[in-house]
């Protein structure tokens, strides 16, 4: 059977939760609430230098042990900082070592992890964790753009909730250009919810498990998985249902509608959804959809512009040497 990690990525408000509950409910499946380490531990590898070093274990320990998330996981913390000092000296073994603990809490030998951010950094992911494998769960963006303007958290720009989504559908197309079907599985939110069974055990297929009924019940472990402060994520709280499909054309405006269509319409379409409106191509939305496609195509480059960055920073004030990933 498999130990491969498993990650659940997509746009915020996309069903990532959902997906999360149903792939914990699996009985060799921990999934745990979202955490917000791993990016961060990556982007500071520099400072963490050479774990081979048992204090510099130990503080990527404090680091993780300490941000603000870490609670959630249910896990001690003293006994997690011992843990990470005792794994391999690479930065994917001190993260992988958190979820693993994680999992043992309900007696699983697989872990995984969900955070949608992952999706605009899946390099990331798999440098972490090579063999490591992708569900990427997609979405109507109108209905993640209405569900974003109703978060306590999110933008209440319609620009800033409409770029969130455009980039998230740049990521998932070039994801499923990039990586072989034995990596990555992608699958629309409406049709999960519209019959949970066949998708699920796609999914299982895919993982090389078994499927298992309690997979379909999700809500059974919401009050394990998803903390009570995060009410944004009630609904995962009741059975699965159709009923926020389309939930947009209530949800939005006439003229929310219109621009996010003009805007990401092209988008829409090569994820199988239809448009309700003829797009305008007024200049600004011309402009607006120009600079979607560049940045896309410049996004890998940002990317490798970071790392360098990242790297003078620690030569100006730490170690030479980054974290082994």
């Amino acid at each position: 059977m498999s130990d491969r990690p498993i990650f659940v990525v997509g746009c915020p408000r996309s069903g990532t939760t959902m997906l999360q509950l149903m792939l914990h409910a699996h009985p060799r499946i921990a999934l745990p609430p979202e955490s917000r380490f791993l990016l961060p531990a990556y982007h500071r590898r520099h400072e963490f230098g050479d774990l081979g070093d048992p204090a510099r274990r130990c503080a990527l320990a404090e680091f993780i042990t300490g941000t603000s998330h870490f609670e959630d996981l249910g896990l001690d913390r003293q006994a997690t900082i011992e843990a990470i000092a005792a794994a391999p000296p690479t930065l994917g073994s001190a993260l992988g070592t958190v979820f693993k603990l994680y999992a043992e809490r309900f007696g699983k030998p697989r872990w995984g992890d969900k955070r949608p951010l992952y999706l605009r950094h899946l390099p990331t992911i798999r440098r972490l964790f090579p063999d490591a494998q992708i569900i990427n769960i997609v979405r109507d963006g109108r209905d993640c753009v209405a569900s974003l303007k109703e978060t306590p958290w999110g933008p209440r720009d319609i620009d800033e909730l409409i770029d969130i989504w455009a980039r998230s559908a740049d990521s998932s197309l070039r994801a499923a250009r990039a990586y072989p079907a034995g990596v990555y599985h992608q699958l629309r939110y409406e049709d999960l919810v519209a019959d949970p069974e066949p998708h699920l055990r796609s999914i299982c297929d895919f993982l090389g498990e078994e499927y298992d009924p309690a997979m379909a019940h999700p809500s059974e472990l919401a009050a394990v998985a998803v903390p009570e402060y995060k009410t944004w994520h009630a609904l995962t709280r009741s059975e699965v249902t159709t009923a926020r499909v389309s939930s947009w054309q209530r949800r939005l405006t006439a003229e929310e509608i219109d621009r996010c269509e003009a805007i990401f319409g092209d988008r829409l379409t090569r994820f199988g959804y239809q448009l309700s409106t003829a797009c305008r191509r007024t200049p600004e939305i011309t402009a607006a959809r120009t600079w979607l496609a560049v940045r896309d195509k410049l996004s890998p480059a940002r990317e490798r512009a970071a790392a360098v960055r990242g790297r003078l920073r620690a030569r100006r004030r730490g170690p030479a040497l980054p974290a082994r990933l």
